[in-house]
């Protein structure tokens, strides 16, 4: 059975940095990205990054990009989102998924959640001010 967990959370002051992970297991299942979410308390999950595995090409909301950035290691099926200049605002639970619609697919985006299949816990991620 597919399973993504993430881990790498935590407490963290402003400014600071984490490096999340999250690793695919029971991988049956085709995956051509993997996105990185965000929900926090009161507001809807947002959408942070993703990355392909073919390539390691990447795209970021523009809340995050220049502080964040993602990799993967191919041969660990894991894939990781490093969190830098850490923000109050970047609290929440970070979610990552896995995604196989063809991006050509009319109305395909990295940011769609609908496009992603599989999805792990949750981590939590909380940054002091």
């Amino acid at each position: 059975q597919a399973q993504l967990v993430e881990s790498g959370g935590g407490l963290v002051q402003a400014g600071g940095s984490l490096r999340l992970s999250c690793a695919a297991s029971g991988y049956t299942f085709r995956s051509d990205y993997m996105g990185w979410f965000r929900q926090a308390p009161g507001k809807e999950r947002e959408w942070v990054g993703a990355i392909r595995w073919i390539g390691g090409d990447t795209w970021f909301a523009d809340s995050v990009k220049g502080r964040f950035t993602i990799s993967r290691d191919n041969n660990k099926s894991t894939v990781y989102l490093q969190m830098n200049s850490l923000k109050p605002e970047d609290t929440g639970v970070y979610y990552c998924a896995s995604g196989a619609v063809p991006e050509w697919t009319p109305g395909w985006t990295p940011w769609t959640p609908n496009f992603y299949d599989y999805w792990g816990q949750g981590t939590q991620v909380t940054v002091s001010s």
